[in-house]
């Protein structure tokens, strides 16, 4: 089977209500290919390897959380863009991406994604008056210890983090994936016990340490994996196309 593309994107938009969310980058068709599609590859970026593996699968579709025109990039359309680009119209892929919106969605976000697989029920938004809130509090079933929990980490996405360990009991945890380390200060203001995110910056040990709280910086790339792969399950299912996630790997 295959559907249009207008009608699969008309979709996608209502389902993660795009237009509502201000972004950093256009959400949504970025690069025009085929108007049919029957087959997506999903992936975290949309790197030269993810391309190269959409071709290689007869791909008419990409889906990724990062796509290209980002907020204060250059513009112009060389080297690496250009070559990335240029294999896109080349085949006559779509380039679909989604960013704030895959983060924030209930059910197919990315922070929804990564606390079903570490145990944590959600209980409410880190950041309750922001309406662009992408991070989240809960609780897992009974506290652990930092070790414990990196362990746990680790098992869920194939990755160590890194760990700044309070060395008290951890239950009540607040969590925002990807680049998000700056939400550690919202996340000590909740009085949470720890604080999960992607990427670390070397103020973050102090702000961890001085503030009582336990800090896991289990990576960009691997904790924003979840979002891509459930929004291209739920387009395989409500469309009856195909949908194959590709992991390219990257230790961000």
């Amino acid at each position: 089977m295959s559907v249009e593309r207008t009608l699969l994107l008309k979709e996608i938009e209502q389902l993660l209500n795009v237009n509502a969310i201000s972004d950093y980058c256009p959400n949504g068709l970025q690069v025009e290919g085929k108007s049919q599609i029957k087959r997506i590859v999903s992936g975290v970026t949309a790197s030269q390897a993810l391309i190269d593996a959409a071709i290689e699968l007869q791909a008419d579709a990409i889906l990724v959380h990062h796509g290209y025109f980002w907020k204060g990039e250059d513009q112009r359309v060389i080297g690496m863009k250009q070559r990335r680009i240029k294999a896109l119209l080349t085949h006559d892929i779509n380039l679909l991406a989604y960013h704030l919106p895959l983060d924030v969605h209930p059910e197919l976000g990315n922070n929804v994604q990564l606390a079903q697989r570490l145990g944590l029920t959600v209980t409410g938004p880190l950041e309750p008056d922001n309406p662009r809130n992408v991070g989240l509090i809960g609780e897992l079933a009974a506290p652990l210890s930092a070790t414990e929990f990196a362990a746990r980490i680790e098992h869920a996405l194939s990755r160590a983090p890194l760990v700044v360990d309070h060395q008290q009991p951890i239950q009540r945890v607040a969590w925002c994936t990807g680049g998000a380390q700056g939400y550690i200060e919202q996340a000590i203001a909740a009085g949470v016990d720890a604080y999960i995110t992607g990427e670390v910056s070397e103020r973050t040990f102090h702000e961890a340490q001085e503030n009582g709280i336990s800090f896991f910086a289990a990576g960009h790339h691997a904790t924003e994996r979840y979002g891509v792969q459930a929004l291209g399950e739920w387009l395989a299912e409500r469309f009856g196309i195909e949908h194959h996630y590709v992991e390219c790997n990257n230790p961000v």
